[in-house]
């Protein structure tokens, strides 16, 4: 990775830009998102709608891979970016408003998801075009390094405001962020001019994704990317139901997990050792979850969450599979789909453990969804395998014909 560390990369003014608007992106959604699963804990008392306002964005992320997400690959992709960080910032503005129903509240919050799920599309297919091929792994495990720091820092930060300031205010805190992202990739990211014209719209849209996801062992992949994610999310869903007191400490110790796993495989390890320790990482997302179903010590409980943390790593070298199977025209496109289907399903996630933990016992719903975590990647192994033998043909093609 000699020339492409994070050093490296941060040294390029483009991509520092993408990367500072990631940043403050991110932060903002986890302010927002905390402030607003408070506002609706306090209001309603009930661990299904606290989790679905927490992570309900997620489905309107579906809507946005459904429909416009070739927006992603059109002429002039950093304009699209600035004009859907303004829409982001518009909608996490109005939620700072006192005395919004909360009808409204979560109708804002799928506005939001549908905006942010073709931002996703937009950034990363700029990303692959700012790096260079040999930088993209480099370049995709800081983002994932930066969206847990973000988080830990969040939800931390969050927790804290949380004793000084209302909601409200925190949700205003939060629009300032997406202001400041706003202006920072207009200031640094130029617009690009080498991809070819494509049509925007549903109808490129179904088309690329019929492409897509025409490949069995491609669904697998997508499938082994979205459900064992989703389905952890949903525990964490349930942290502020599960301990009210220490749902801050449980958040922030998933995402500080989460950020030592993609600092470790992302920076430390090559593509060869990152796709063998996949299936590993995908084990070890859900089975630390397990422990929570006996109720232990609130540090116990933390120490298994931030150990689960780590097999969120797991995500970034079934990325690089897709990326070597996707033509340079569509990856926008892919990978906003890829980032949406993830974030759709944790949505899902959530909703599934909000509905569960309506029926029994919080601690006994987050055991059932990291047990279902764990047999989805243990079924669908044998497909993810067969499509880590084609991209790795894929990439070995160019090398034979004196390629890159």
């Amino acid at each position: 990775m000699t020339g492409h560390g994070y050093l490296a990369l941060l040294r390029q003014r483009e991509f520092a830009g993408l990367y500072a608007g990631f940043t403050l992106m991110a932060g903002a959604g986890t302010l927002s998102g905390f402030a607003l699963g408070v506002l609706v804990q306090a209001r309603t008392g009930s661990p299904f709608l606290t989790a679905v306002s927490m992570y309900g964005s997620s489905f309107a992320a579906v809507l946005g891979a459904l429909t416009l997400m070739s927006v992603a690959d059109g002429e002039r992709p950093r304009r699209t970016l600035v004009v859907l960080h303004l829409l982001a910032l518009a909608a996490t503005s109005a939620q700072a408003v006192p005395g919004l129903p909360l009808a409204a509240r979560f109708a804002l919050l799928l506005a939001v998801g549908f905006v942010q799920s073709l931002g996703t599309g937009t950034r990363t297919g700029l990303l692959a075009e700012i790096v260079p091929p040999e930088g993209y792994a480099a370049a995709r495990s800081l983002m994932n390094v930066t969206a847990g720091g973000a988080a830990v820092l969040g939800f931390a930060l969050g927790g804290a405001l949380l004793t000084v300031l209302s909601p409200y205010r925190l949700m205003a805190a939060a629009a300032g962020a997406t202001a400041l992202a706003t202006a920072v990739v207009a200031a640094t990211v130029r617009e690009r001019s080498v991809r070819p014209p494509r049509r925007a719209g549903l109808r490129e849209t179904w088309r690329g994704n019929v492409e897509l996801l025409g490949r069995p062992g491609r669904r697998a992949l997508l499938l082994n990317l979205w459900v064992p994610n989703g389905l952890v999310v949903g525990c964490e869903a349930l942290f502020l139901p599960y301990a009210p007191s220490a749902a801050g400490t449980l958040l922030a110790a998933g995402a500080a997990g989460m950020l030592a796993g993609d600092l470790l495989v992302g920076r430390l390890l090559d593509a060869a050792r990152r796709a063998r320790l996949a299936y590993g990482l995908r084990l070890l997302l859900a089975g630390p979850f397990l422990l929570l179903a006996a109720g232990p010590p609130v540090w116990a409980a933390a120490s298994a969450v931030g150990v689960a943390g780590v097999g969120f790593a797991a995500t970034l070298p079934l990325q690089e599979r897709l990326l070597a199977l996707t033509p340079a025209d569509g990856r926008g496109q892919v990978q906003g789909v890829e980032s949406a289907g993830r974030i759709a399903w944790q949505g899902v996630g959530a909703a599934l453990a909000g509905a569960l933990a309506q029926l029994v016992e919080v601690r006994w719903a987050i055991g059932a969804l990291a047990a279902a975590s764990l047999l989805v990647t243990v079924l669908s192994r044998p497909a993810v395998v067969r499509e880590g033998r084609a991209a790795a043909a894929a990439v070995a093609r160019p090398v034979r014909a004196g390629g890159a």
